[in-house]
């Protein structure tokens, strides 16, 4: 009796704990759902292993038993309810998407006619057109083995057809699936073209031919993005002009890579974006010019509240945006946001608040888990949470009396490009590895540019088009525009204007966001404690080690890391793995300079290095494999690109068979020798098949100089 009795106290106990721990929270925990349904979905994505049976049983087990805690439970145990359910709601909803967008992946390279429809136009990275299309066919291959979409680089003469959404076209272009990361931890493409359905991607250099015009009634939001984004460029025939149009229409395929790069190395690339920024100055100026012009109307302003018919009409205004800008990920986070701001408006209840942030947050992981991964995700969620607490603790010392009204613009203006720039530059340098030095001051000449003249101007464009009096409203937007550029590209061409950043470690951006999650979120001086993971975090970034030497999944390039930076064994080839490799190891040089270092030396199809004591030489072409043997006499390791079905006894030989289980392969310095680390297993349903043949024994082991390797093997 006494035992039970003591057993209950001891519960009690443990409950009254909680219960005074929670208490300075009250009020202040909703945000943490949105926190622990993102870990939720961010843990099914790390698994190793594709989640099977197991996983979702334990999930659903956790959600169910997190809302029979909630419903039963004391109320103390409601945060371990809520913790329950949330993480399992994130696991379940990644489970149900990847399930969901299941389609198939080119699993062959495939040559010959393409038939598609056009449903959208960029520019790629070489700066050539590229289509994406959809109700792909492929000649004799059956359509469970047909792509959903496939994407297509347009090079060659182009000039026979002009491309628009809803077309039917066809052509003649190589094809293959998807490539995963450049190296162990990199950005997996594959990945990320799983979540979108584009199981081929291609080039083509024949033309590309109309097969079929739109069909009535379809696709009738791309064909307006493509006929808006047509007439603007032809009232704006600039590179301002191009500019406009992407920031307005998301139809970014007149925009050339060198403005691109301005942009980008400037700080600006954030303007071109369709994301946050742009939809709140578009929403603003709509919001305003309802509200307004309602005011105006004395017989309605007193029978309307014209706030709340701002904020309908402003509603559907961002809805159409959406539409109109392709619904791609960085534009539904937006219009996640807008919505739950002005239906907070409707509902006369507080607009921006880390509330509705985490409420957007919750809706878009939970409809669109992927999206947790990608930088527009974390840069704008990071900038938006950390300004909302930021001017939160201004507050009292921007009221009314304390500043002269005039400095208050000048004073929000410099801490929203302060706070939004401080928060979301680790999600920065870690997706592009670089770090734009003056971007405050671009931001600064910029931003109030595009809020006040560029897209209100675009605004009154579209409300006066159909009176034909568009002419006007387009020049302002223009000339906006052109200013904007001017900053990018004066901006960009300063000496010292970017530094590279090395790539983080895998655990670095989780344990930072968590660790200023709990500055902002926690209440009490326990805040403070978050700030320690954060350091840490940054310390353990500065000092990590990129790998010695790396190899490209088709064994023809090989960057080995030099005294001045990681030098490549060729110019050209692999040409996305080599800008890969450089810019993870913040080296912002271009892959001809990396190659020019000093280190590689024999022809091109027999390259050789000597790295840390250990000869490497890399192999290509007939001539390369036919002095195979011979290199094998003197070089620990070698590369040869091409399939060696029986290699030299005592050599180690990675060839493209070997590359096929592993996928590219990364060296990290050990002792006296090289560890290998394979950069794909094919266990996840994106991954790329790696066969069920097991690997040699030797295949990942440590590479050793042949002096020490004989030593150690010796009696």
């Amino acid at each position: 009796m006494s035992s039970d009795a003591g057993g209950k106290g001891q519960e009690l106990r443990i409950l009254h704990l909680i219960d005074a721990m929670m208490e300075g929270q009250r009020g202040h925990l909703f945000p943490w759902c949105a926190v622990l349904v993102g870990m939720g979905a961010g843990l099914w994505f790390l698994l190793p292993d594709e989640p099977g049976p197991m996983v979702y049983s334990l999930a659903a087990t956790g959600l169910a038993l997190g809302v029979i805690l909630r419903l039963t439970a004391p109320q103390a145990l409601y945060p371990v309810a809520a913790v329950l359910a949330c993480l399992a709601l994130g696991t379940l909803a990644a489970g149900l998407r990847g399930y969901m967008v299941a389609s198939p992946m080119l699993d062959f390279r495939y040559y010959g006619p393409v038939q598609g429809r056009i449903v959208w136009i960029d520019r790629s990275q070489s700066d050539v057109i590229r289509l994406t299309l959809d109700r792909v066919v492929l000649e004799r291959t059956a359509p469970d083995r047909t792509p959903e979409r496939v994407r297509i680089s347009l090079h060659g003469e182009q000039s026979y057809h002009d491309p628009n959404a809803g077309q039917t076209v066809i052509l003649t272009a190589h094809l293959s699936a998807p490539d995963g990361p450049v190296e162990p931890g990199g950005f997996d493409f594959r990945r990320m073209a799983w979540f979108e359905q584009l199981g081929a991607v291609g080039y083509t250099r024949t033309p590309v031919l109309l097969w079929q015009p739109p069909e009535p009634g379809t696709q009738i939001v791309d064909r307006m993005r493509s006929h808006l984004a047509s007439a603007m460029l032809q009232a704006m025939p600039s590179e301002a002009g191009a500019f406009a149009t992407g920031a307005m229409t998301g139809d970014r395929s007149a925009i050339s890579q060198e403005t691109v790069a301005a942009l980008r190395d400037s700080g600006l690339a954030h303007l071109l974006a369709i994301s946050g920024m742009n939809l709140a100055f578009l929403i603003a100026f709509v919001f305003a010019l309802i509200r307004y012009g309602v005011a105006l109307i004395p017989p309605l302003v007193l029978r309307v509240s014209a706030k709340k018919l701002a904020a309908l009409v402003s509603l559907g205004v961002a809805f159409f945006y959406l539409l109109l800008s392709g619904s791609n990920v960085a534009t539904e986070r937006a219009f996640i946001m807008v919505t739950v701001i002005l239906g907070a408006v409707l509902l006369d209840r507080q607009a921006l608040t880390l509330r509705s942030v985490a409420l957007a947050g919750i809706i878009l992981i939970l409809w669109k888990p992927e999206s947790l991964l990608a930088p527009g995700f974390q840069m704008s969620f990071a900038a938006t949470t950390a300004l909302i607490a930021g001017f939160a603790a201004m507050q009292s010392r921007m009221e009314p009396g304390r500043m002269p009204r005039w400095v208050v613009p000048l004073v929000t203006l410099v801490l929203s490009s302060v706070i939004g720039g401080l928060a979301s530059g680790p999600y920065a340098a870690a997706s592009f590895n670089r770090f734009a030095d003056y971007g405050l001051l671009a931001n600064l000449l910029t931003v109030p540019v595009m809020g006040a003249v560029v897209m209100p101007a675009g605004a009154m464009a579209a409300l006066l088009a159909p009176l034909g009096l568009a002419d006007l409203p387009l020049w302002v937007m223009e000339t906006g525009s052109a200013w904007i550029l001017t900053v990018a590209h004066l901006v960009a061409g300063m000496e010292g204007a970017v530094t590279g950043i090395k790539a983080p470690p895998p655990a670095a951006l989780p344990v930072i966001t968590l660790g200023m999650l709990w500055v902002i979120l926690w209440q009490g001086k326990a805040r403070l404690a978050g700030l320690v993971p954060v350091v840490l975090a940054l310390w353990l970034w500065s000092d990590t080690t990129r790998p010695s030497l790396l190899i490209s999944r088709d064994g023809n390039l090989i960057g080995v890391t030099g005294p001045d930076g990681r030098i490549l064994s060729l110019d050209r080839g692999a040409g996305f793995a080599a800008r890969s490799w450089l810019e993870n190891d913040g080296d912002l040089v271009s892959p001809t300079t990396a190659a020019a270092r000093a280190g590689f030396a024999g022809p091109r199809h027999a390259r050789e290095i000597t790295l840390a004591g250990i000869h490497v030489a890399a192999l290509s072409g007939k001539t390369g494999l036919a002095r195979l043997r011979e290199v094998c006499l003197t070089a620990d390791l070698v590369v040869v690109a091409a399939r060696v079905p029986d290699p030299p006894a005592g050599c180690r030989v990675i060839d493209q068979t070997l590359l096929a289980r592993t996928g590219p392969l990364a060296f990290w310095s050990e002792g006296q020798g090289l560890r290998p680390r394979p950069t794909e297993d094919g266990r996840r349903r994106w991954s790329r098949p790696v066969g069920n043949a097991p690997l040699p024994e030797t295949a990942l082991a440590p590479v050793m100089p042949h002096r020490l390797a004989q030593l150690r093997a010796a009696p």
